[in-house]
């Protein structure tokens, strides 16, 4: 989609290109377009808190997870039309919505051959045969529409061979079993989830010559050891023995034959041949019940097809009337494996409601944000993120110089106990401003704030305990926001007890049991904790569209920074002196940042105690704005895509630093100096001071080249 059509239309074609304002579907007069020192209204606050209703989150849910709707098949379009009405409502739409569509390359298993696990004797009999669907314990596990459990992107095969029990499927389980004398070339590999990525598990296996890999749920992971039929849903939460997580084997993100390119007709396409990041070898998940068959001689007889299919994004937009080039993000993938109630339509079903506060008080003319506000329901993202990678490489630039900031709600609820927010380090005073103010859900008069921190929390040297914000991963639509494009993200969620269950996720967790009554029986009866999350999530759109000063506290990366300084010099600081590398630069170039943000911490305090030029806030606003994007450097992970964030990247290593140099020193520890392994580790060290000292300089008064 054109969204620079949606965003921009209005005084002038040239004019707004020039200036790369966005102004919507029509002119914003001269008065609400100047930098008026508009702020946060907390009356507008305290009502849209006091609209979000749980009973139609509930009917939300209820209607999105009806049926199942695997990416590109035509449930999902319809939901991409429902999305549409209601974003075009004429009594609570938002000022404008359209589809997008790209052609991207999926995987799904045969129809006319089904892929099939079987259990062979000496004479190549068959004994037993896996389940090749999952029991219908509830009627809605049966249906035409209900996708064969599969890997997706393994390749077709059907290799035989030997099991051998490889535990997580991790390097050092492939090489302790040939430790053990255990020959590996030609067997079939059963491994549990857990420990390392789908698709890392055929990888590791294919390294030792494995030739067909099985992938199953441990009770013991998910179900905290329960497995009897009466112990598991529908008697509980807990996964019945046939359940089967299905989920991508595709080692990146993105349409995998247009990397870095939007998959757009006129994109180039690399040959089919010659993509990387599919498994080398058949895979297939299976239900535990089978795990606990498989003997002796396997036959594995996988039969997926890739297929070129068209894939639909949704963008609804309310225009901002001060800022309408500033962005600020809120979105939630569209698409499920099966009915997918949990994952991902509880998000959806709070984006809708949220939606639907802010375009009634917007169509009753009674508010409108300071800076834009865009929501985004992504497509195909269970098959590695595409839609909103597709989305982030299309409008690269634009997103890029206009962000303010990614709030990300993909699964809403995974339990009711507490919130859980992951995020990048300066979202994180906006999120604790946000649940102070909000009543947590259940008995007691606590806050959101104060249940968090019973959960999940940890000592911070500036402000004592406090919730702890987890880190972002990929696992999610906020990667591309964070890694690729280094904007300042979050991910918002309500979560179990974790002194109560030893489940790595919720139970049902892609698979056919993930329905409507499993979050109305046992995940969230009464949907306060959707209730939750929204407010929470719509408290955080507003102090980030309305807000004059920006609601990013850039000062909250040094608590990072310092502590990754401390593990360096700790744990690595050793090792480096014998090879006469220094890690001064690095201590040099983190007390600078400490030093300009706190200056900048002290400019905006001081501003915000008079009257100041509203030009002179939105400079300071973009330094604040633009911070994240200074951590990014495209040539620092080279091994990696769309990986350029030099703080968040993914670490191997095992000393918590600075990953690149995690990774670089854990590589080098056993070779010799003056070895490119030890060049590496330089190099490391060079990239994260200049990137601190980038940021640095971002955080000084603009003026200050």
């Amino acid at each position: 989609m054109q969204w620079t059509k949606v965003l921009g239309l209005g005084l002038g074609a040239a004019a707004l290109l020039g200036l790369g304002i966005i102004l919507g579907h029509f002119a914003i007069p001269k008065k609400a377009n100047s930098l008026a020192p508009q702020d946060l209204d907390l009356e507008i606050l305290e009502t849209v808190m006091g609209q979000l209703d749980a009973h139609r989150i509930r009917e939300n849910l209820r209607e999105l997870s009806r049926e199942p709707h695997l990416a590109s098949s035509p449930r999902d379009e319809d939901l991409v039309q429902l999305l549409l009405q209601r974003w075009k409502d004429p009594e609570s739409g938002l000022d404008s919505a359209e589809a997008s569509t790209y052609e991207v390359l999926l995987s799904f298993p045969s129809q006319e051959q089904p892929n099939v696990v079987d259990i062979v004797g000496p004479t190549g009999g068959i004994i037993h045969s896996c389940h090749r669907t999952e029991e219908n314990v509830t009627g809605e596990q049966g249906g035409p529409d209900v996708v064969q459990p599969y890997a997706a992107y393994a390749p077709s095969g059907t290799p035989q061979g030997l099991l051998v029990y490889a535990n997580r499927g991790a390097e050092e389980d492939f090489k302790e079993l040939q430790t053990q004398g255990i020959k590996l070339e030609g067997t079939i590999a059963l491994t549990r989830y857990g420990g390392v990525g789908r698709g890392a598990k055929a990888v590791n296996a294919a390294k030792h010559g494995v030739a067909g890999v099985l992938v199953y749920t441990d009770p013991a992971d998910i179900n905290d050891g329960l497995s009897s039929p009466d112990e598991t849903f529908p008697n509980s939460w807990y996964l019945p023995p046939s359940g089967v997580e299905r989920g991508s084997y595709y080692e990146y993100f993105g349409d995998p034959l247009t990397p870095y390119l939007p998959a757009v007709p006129s994109s180039f396409r690399v040959d089919l041949a010659n993509v990387s990041g599919f498994p080398p070898i058949p895979t297939q998940p299976i239900g535990f019940q089978d795990a606990r068959d498989l003997l002796c001689q396997v036959n594995v007889s996988v039969y997926n097809r890739l297929e070129l299919r068209n894939s639909s994004n949704v963008l609804g937009i309310i225009r901002g009337a001060v800022e309408p080039d500033r962005y600020v993000l809120y979105g939630n993938h569209r698409d499920s494996w099966v009915h997918g109630a949990v994952d991902p339509s509880s998000g959806t079903a709070v984006l809708l409601e949220l939606s639907r506060v802010l375009g009634t008080l917007l169509k009753k003319g009674t508010w409108r944000p300071r800076r834009s506000i865009v929501f985004a329901s992504w497509g195909a993202e269970e098959f590695g993120l595409i839609g909103s990678t597709e989305f982030t490489e299309e409008f690269f630039n634009k997103l890029q110089e206009r962000t303010v900031a990614y709030i990300n709600v993909d699964i809403s609820v995974f339990a009711n106990a507490t919130l859980r927010v992951q995020g990048t380090p300066p979202v994180q005073s906006v999120v604790f401003s946000a649940t102070k103010e909000i009543r947590s859900p259940g008995p007691g008069d606590l806050s959101i704030y104060d249940n968090w921190i019973r959960y999940f929390n940890r000592s911070s040297p500036v402000y004592g305990l406090v919730p702890s914000l987890g880190s972002l991963g990929a696992g999610s639509d906020y990667a591309p926001f964070v890694h690729f494009l280094g904007i300042s993200s979050m991910d918002i969620a309500y979560t179990y007890d974790r002194s109560k269950t030893s489940a790595r996720i919720y139970p049902t967790y892609h698979t056919a049991f993930d329905t409507f009554d499993y979050v109305d029986k046992f995940l969230d009866p009464g949907f306060s904790s959707h209730q939750a999350v929204a407010r929470t999530a719509g408290s955080v759109i507003l102090r980030l569209s309305d807000s004059f000063f920006l609601p990013l506290k850039v000062s909250d990366y040094s608590e990072t920074l310092r502590s990754f300084l401390q593990a360096a010099q700790q744990d690595l600081g050793a090792l480096l002196e014998q090879h006469s590398i220094s890690l001064g630069p690095l201590v040099t170039a983190v007390e600078k940042f400490e030093a300009e943000a706190a200056a900048l911490g002290q400019r905006i305090s001081t501003l915000q105690k008079g009257s100041p030029d509203p030009l002179q806030v939105r400079m300071l606003n973009d330094q604040l704005m633009l911070l994240e994007r200074t951590f990014l450097n495209p040539r620092a992970f080279p091994e990696e895509r769309y990986y350029s964030h030099v703080l968040w990247a993914p670490r191997t290593g095992s000393v918590v630093t600075f990953p690149g140099l995690s990774n670089a020193c854990s590589r080098a520890r056993d070779t010799a100096s003056g070895s490119e392994a030890w060049a590496e580790v330089q190099r490391q060290l060079s990239i994260v001071v200049t990137a601190l000292e980038g940021a640095a300089a971002t955080l000084r008064p603009v003026a200050d080249l």
